[in-house]
């Protein structure tokens, strides 16, 4: 049985994955979608969403789609953008505003009687984002909400379910919009509410030994949440035909390769650990630019990974813990955005080695993985960890590497997560970091003068990672754990705390 969908269109909103994690947590199934390469409307098709652009309707570059096996035949919402492009395209007007509508407004009319806004109060706050506005509908379309500013912030087409809202639903500044979502998912469209956890375990794990056989496949592990899940959920479509590979790349946490060695072997993985620090740090002598080290980084691991893989029979899959968000961005409507950064995987292997790529959660945002990862009964140490860069601390050590150094730094970083813990401060932190400047400065420790390094400590809020702000961690911690640092770390003298957020700054520094 097919799973019922909902579609999304993306006109390249910065806000189309949070209409689909919205959706979701309703537990309906969604996709994304280009605007320009929609998939063949099927009957597992039971409603499609319009998202919000970056562009205006009026330009003659503006997306538009082709809505001929669409509209008036199967549920239809369209956001922002979307709503604008229903007026526009179909009789309507669409005029740069008058005055500002970007921010918190409120509903000062609702069309109750509209099965989109059942139950949506009067007054209710929404998040408008728009520099034009629907200025006239066509005769066809009922307006169905409005506020102090906009008259058209809702509209739908008679004998069609069409619909059309000025307003963000998926936003957390509006306060009802998941209502509303739910409203135009389950009561309009029809779909049932069965994407859960164990459905897809249970739709996964059947579609892996289909797809697989008695296929050998070998996984690159980690310690981190995706590869971790994507591991346990292959392991227990096919076993023992799973060996997954652990590699020390000798830039992991203080003792984190032993712990998380042995906690994959309680899983019950089939896991090889490979030493390889001195490899590692012997390619990143004397190397200093970010871009350069994630690049070493990023080889030796092929070379390593390959000469392990080499030393198994049969093997003809490669498994990946990619997620849905990388593959929402590997195909967006401008294509792939600017690399800011380069990212530490597995590129080049599956040619290199001759295999195919399997990728069991290809279909999961984050915070879906780390659900069933729960109800995969995974442990609290991988599916609570912090995010932790493939590179490890090579990007958190600025400036060359060396075995000194990163001794150094697994202490202080050690200090500091296990500080986060112990004051029950680490779940209330999306991601906690020390970062080894390139910095030497003055400092008095007993009689003597000290000349030593500095050491910077980040810890930031955020939801995807996406954005995110600074941690307004308590003074007093900051104090205790800085006083620690400089007490037992020999070789710093000074501690900083990073009070910037993202953007403009990044999470980590390289």
């Amino acid at each position: 049985m097919m799973q019922d969908t909902l579609l999304i269109l993306d006109f390249g909103s910065q806000y189309t994955q949070l209409i689909a994690r919205k959706i979701r947590e309703l537990n309906v199934y969604c996709e994304i979608h280009p605007f320009n390469r929609p998939p063949k409307i099927g009957e597992n098709i039971k409603g499609v969403v319009l998202s919000g652009s970056p562009f205006s309707v009026r330009d003659d570059t503006a997306p538009m789609p082709d809505l001929s096996e669409i509209k008036g035949r199967i549920p239809l919402l369209g956001i922002c953008y979307g709503a604008q492009l229903l007026s526009q395209n179909y009789g309507g007007e669409v005029l740069p505003s008058n005055q500002r509508e970007y921010g918190r407004a409120n509903l000062s009319f609702v069309d109750h009687s509209d099965s989109l806004f059942a139950g949506i109060s009067l007054n209710t706050q929404v998040w408008m984002s728009h520099g034009d506005t629907i200025a006239s509908i066509p005769a066809t379309y009922t307006i169905t909400a409005s506020t102090s500013d906009v008259t058209v912030g809702g509209f739908r087409i008679e004998g069609e379910q069409t619909y059309g809202i000025q307003f963000h639903p998926e936003v957390y500044h509006t306060f009802e919009g998941k209502d509303l979502l739910q409203n135009f998912a389950v009561s309009i469209c029809g779909c049932e509410q069965t994407w859960t956890p164990d459905s897809f375990i249970d739709s996964t794990v059947d579609q892996m030994r289909s797809l697989l056989g008695n296929d050998k496949v070998v996984l690159g592990l980690s310690g981190g949440v995706d590869s971790t899940v994507a591991g346990v959920l292959l392991n227990k479509a096919i076993g023992e035909k799973l060996t997954g590979i652990f590699i020390d790349n000798g830039l992991l946490r203080k003792h984190e390769f032993e712990t998380v060695l042995e906690s994959y072997k309680h899983l019950g993985i089939n896991v090889i650990g490979v030493r390889a620090e001195s490899l590692f740090l012997d390619e990143l002598a004397g190397e200093s630019d970010p871009e350069k080290k994630r690049k070493i980084i990023g080889r030796v691991f092929i070379e390593v990974f390959d000469k392990e893989a080499e030393k198994l029979t049969g093997i003809r899959w490669l498994a990946q813990g990619t997620i849905y968000p990388d593959v929402i961005e590997s195909v967006s409507v401008n294509g792939p955005s600017a690399t800011i950064k380069s990212h530490h995987n597995v590129g080049g292997l599956p040619d290199k080695m001759n295999l195919k790529i399997v990728e069991p959660l290809k279909l999961l945002f984050k915070d879906e993985v780390r659900r069933v990862g729960t109800a995969l009964h995974i442990p609290d140490l991988f599916l609570k960890r912090h995010p932790f860069p493939g590179p490890g601390l090579g990007i958190r050590i600025l400036g060359p590497v060396s075995a000194e150094k990163v001794k150094i730094l697994q202490e202080v970083d050690d200090i500091f997560v296990s500080g986060l813990k112990e004051s029950g401060l680490y779940d209330q932190v999306w991601q906690a970091a020390a970062i080894l400047l390139p910095v030497q400065a003055v400092g008095v420790m007993g009689d003597e003068r000290t000349y030593e390094n500095v050491v910077a400590l980040r810890a930031v809020t955020s939801t995807d990672g996406m954005t995110a702000d600074w941690s307004h961690l308590p003074y007093e911690f900051l104090a205790r754990i800085s006083n620690e640092i400089i007490n037992r770390v020999r070789g710093i003298n000074r501690v900083v705390y990073d009070i910037s957020s993202k953007p403009p700054a990044t999470i980590e520094w390289e």
